[in-house]
């Protein structure tokens, strides 16, 4: 399994618009972050999680070429917004409608700014055709198994995924967009081999983890490595990282993980 970290940044991105501190204006690329998502190959099977606005930027960067099945973890701007640029990927299927899974909210939020993409093929070459399914609990496929947890962000229940491949066995954990990660979502993640985890900020916030409740989480659940993500310009990558604990990191846009 590989998993490629697009973006491991929050819904302003960093740099941030009009902002001066020592963060935005690094000359570090770790610090250069685009909107979160990942894009993981389980066994040749290719599957996008989340597009925000930098979406088509983030695939021409790091070589996403192919599209087997999307997932969107809650309908929040800044991981439905990219969702247009779907369309490519559609071509590259052979003018089919792409797969897409999510929670209600989600699929809510795909209707109503993606209404001319609701079909079963594009009207022609060039135009997105998404076939919505509410995310199950355990999605069975060749490759591997993808099971599903939500998880609360504010007002949202949104999608924690927890991916299996079938021929190395490797686990991989993604835990976005979270103010705490349930029993449920716990017992899941139990034995992964990675997992990448909201860890906001320093300070506390009223709906995503910060980074001591992530640290915290993290330690509960004693993966091998646990990289913190959703990461906002509080964060300066080289000199924070060095104060966590062992086998706790930051995300980066561009990192690869293979398992």
């Amino acid at each position: 399994m590989e998993v490629i970290i697009l973006g491991s940044g929050t819904s302003q991105g960093v740099p941030m618009i009009a902002c001066p501190c020592p963060v935005c204006t690094s000359v570090d690329p770790r610090n250069q972050r685009t909107r979160c998502s990942i894009h993981v190959v389980m066994d040749g099977l290719h599957i996008q999680v989340d597009a925000a606005q930098e979406f088509r930027e983030q695939c021409l960067r790091h070589g996403v070429d192919r599209l087997d099945l999307f997932i969107l973890t809650h309908g929040h701007a800044d991981h439905v917004a990219g969702m247009d640029d779907l369309r490519r990927f559609c071509d590259l299927l052979g003018g089919a409608a792409l797969p897409i899974y999510s929670t209600d909210e989600g699929m809510s939020r795909v209707i109503a700014m993606y209404p001319y993409a609701i079909m079963e093929r594009p009207v022609v070459r060039g135009y997105p055709a998404f076939k919505l399914a509410e995310m199950p609990p355990v999605l069975e496929l060749e490759q591997g198994i993808i099971r599903s947890t939500l998880l609360p962000h504010g007002g949202v229940n949104v999608l924690g995924l927890v991916f299996e491949e079938r021929r190395s066995g490797a686990k991989f954990v993604y835990y976005t967009d979270c103010k705490r990660v349930p029993a449920e979502a716990l017992a899941l993640a139990r034995g992964a081999h990675a997992i990448v985890l909201d860890g906001l900020r320093p300070q506390p916030h009223p709906t995503h983890l910060n980074i001591p409740e992530a640290v915290a989480v993290a330690r509960e659940l004693g993966a091998p490595v646990t990289y913190l993500t959703h990461l906002t310009h509080a964060i300066d990558h080289g000199p924070f990282e060095a104060t966590l604990p062992p086998g706790i990191r930051l995300a980066y846009d561009g990192l690869r993980l293979k398992l």
